[in-house]
């Protein structure tokens, strides 16, 4: 059985050279024990749209078969301009991913848009994703796909780590802490390694809640 992944920059894989930065989809892989592959075809900068326009989800529906796995996550690219609108042209091109996967038998999972990172001056978290996340939800359930709301999941885990705390799981660094970033970074949309798994861990926990069975492949399915 293979889980491949269809999204955007925080759940794509990174090359050495952008180390510490690294998806969610990149340590998918980590959690498996067995029987299951990861084919992480995420790309940075894509919306649902230009993710099919430049062809690779060619490369996914090419070999994609039955008993497989569909994950599909965009949004942060979605609300840029030239991007797609939440309710219509978002939904239309979601619907695409699903209606692929299931031509060729394979099981769809939509997936909200993991959060950015953004405090208020109070210390309360605040929404970035605006209609897109609850345009995935409407859609999960038009179309009876499992849900993973990751909007809400790592929302709860910025929340519970605090302004400062949060800043472990993102690409924040001094300048000369890392050889890849001389200058330093202040990230708070991609993750680095250990907010990577960490996202990782929320996702497949919440799959495991959502009584997929896949997620008799994975460990750490317990939902916290």
């Amino acid at each position: 059985m293979i889980i491949y992944l269809a999204g955007d920059s925080t759940m794509a894989d990174y090359p050495p050279e952008q180390a510490p930065m690294a998806g969610w989809g990149q340590m998918l892989g980590r959690l498996i024990t067995g029987g299951a592959a990861v084919r992480n075809e995420a790309r940075c900068g894509r919306s649902s749209k230009s993710f099919i326009r430049e062809g690779h989800f060619t490369r996914i529906t090419a070999s994609i078969g039955k008993g497989d796995y569909l994950f599909i996550q965009f949004g942060h690219n979605d609300e840029k301009p030239g991007g797609t609108e939440p309710f219509t042209t978002f939904q239309a091109h979601l619907r695409q991913y699903v209606d692929a996967a299931r031509q060729s038998e394979a099981e769809p999972v939509l997936f909200t848009p993991v959060e950015r990172r953004r405090f208020d001056g109070s210390g309360k978290l605040a929404p970035t994703h605006g209609h897109y996340p609850a345009a995935v939800r409407e859609l999960a359930a038009a179309m009876q796909v499992p849900l993973i709301d990751l909007t809400a999941a790592t929302g709860e885990l910025y929340r519970e780590l605090g302004p400062e705390a949060s800043k472990r799981l993102f690409v924040w660094l001094k300048p000369g802490e890392h050889a890849n970033y001389p200058d330093g970074a202040e990230d708070n949309t991609h993750f680095n390694e250990t907010g990577a798994v960490e996202v990782a861990r929320l996702a497949v926990r919440h799959i495991a809640a959502a009584g997929l069975p896949l997620a008799a492949f994975f460990r750490n399915k317990q939902v916290r």
